[in-house]
């Protein structure tokens, strides 16, 4: 039996995705095969031995290495697999991606890249007077804010943070003060999904969402948030992901630049969730993107 598209997922929050990625395949004519934990062994199996296969893969099984040969077998059979491993690997390295945007005339934070510890557990005495009184220390890979140091002030904070991921390189990043406007701070949260932009207003302290609508987009002169997320997505080549972009007194700043590791709980179960549309677009542009790689 062959399917258009695989999803292969674990995590119990992703089914509200998954029911959208399924009703799409349904509104557009795609047969859907999903695989969780529950049926891996037997579909590996099948899948192996000839007995199933996909065209497209659209994976969230997020690092869970049950599921590795699912993508290799897509891999070994040239089969479309949306937002590819490799490609996700070097996206998601904080430090490459300050670069890359950097050379690609993007305003990021003042940044300090570091060494790892393992490289080099002692570094030269840094000046760190250019990013202001009060810095962010974040690791290079990583999602969610672990590891990520705010409000640090000192050169010590800076020595001890790198022990907690020895492996990884240190952006030490000066703080980003957004503008105010209509009382709830300019940081946005856009969701990227086959060549669509989707803007949502992100507190950077709630992490509650909240769509931009066309209107606010207009009164406040926002549209640049589709361009500069379009911009990322031609440097960082992934089918979706997520950007954080704050609108200071002076520009459109990239703070945390590619995630593809993408929380897909929907407003209406969580309250940190994603506006249910915005999930609902996404799947159907993901969807849409597989049915014309096929």
């Amino acid at each position: 039996m062959h399917f258009d598209i695989c999803l292969p997922w674990y995590w119990e929050y992703d089914l509200d995705f998954v029911r959208c990625v399924e009703d799409a395949c349904r509104a557009q004519g795609l047969t859907f095969w999903q695989i969780t934990p529950d049926t891996l062994l037997e579909s590996v199996t099948a899948l192996y031995q000839g007995e199933r296969s996909f065209s497209v893969l659209l994976d969230r099984s997020q690092g869970d290495d049950r599921f590795l040969p699912i993508n290799n077998w897509a891999w070994e059979y040239n089969k479309r697999r949306i937002n590819p491993p490799e490609l996700s690997a070097w996206s998601e390295d904080k430090a490459t991606m300050h670069l890359e945007l950097i050379s690609a005339g993007l305003h990021t934070p003042h940044t300090i890249i570091l060494p790892p510890f393992l490289e080099q557990p002692a570094i030269p005495q840094l000046d760190l007077s250019a990013l202001g009184s009060h810095f962010v220390i974040k690791p290079s890979h990583g999602g969610g804010s672990e590891g990520v140091v705010l409000g640090a002030s000192s050169l010590d904070q800076v020595l001890r943070a790198r022990l907690e991921f020895p492996e990884q390189k240190y952006l030490i990043q000066s703080t980003i003060t957004p503008r105010t406007i209509h009382g709830r701070p300019a940081w946005f949260r856009v969701f990227y999904a086959a060549g669509k932009t989707y803007p949502c207003w992100w507190h950077p302290l709630t992490h509650v969402f909240a769509t931009v609508t066309p209107s606010e987009e207009y009164k406040y002169e926002l549209a640049p948030l589709h361009k500069m997320t379009q911009r990322i997505a031609s440097i960082c080549r992934l089918d979706w992901f997520t950007t954080e972009i704050a609108l200071t007194l002076e520009a459109f700043i990239a703070v945390d630049y590619v995630n593809d590791q993408i929380d897909t709980r929907i407003q209406s179960k969580a309250v940190d969730g994603a506006p249910d549309e915005v999930i609902k677009n996404v799947a159907e542009q993901l969807v849409g993107l597989a049915k014309d790689s096929m």
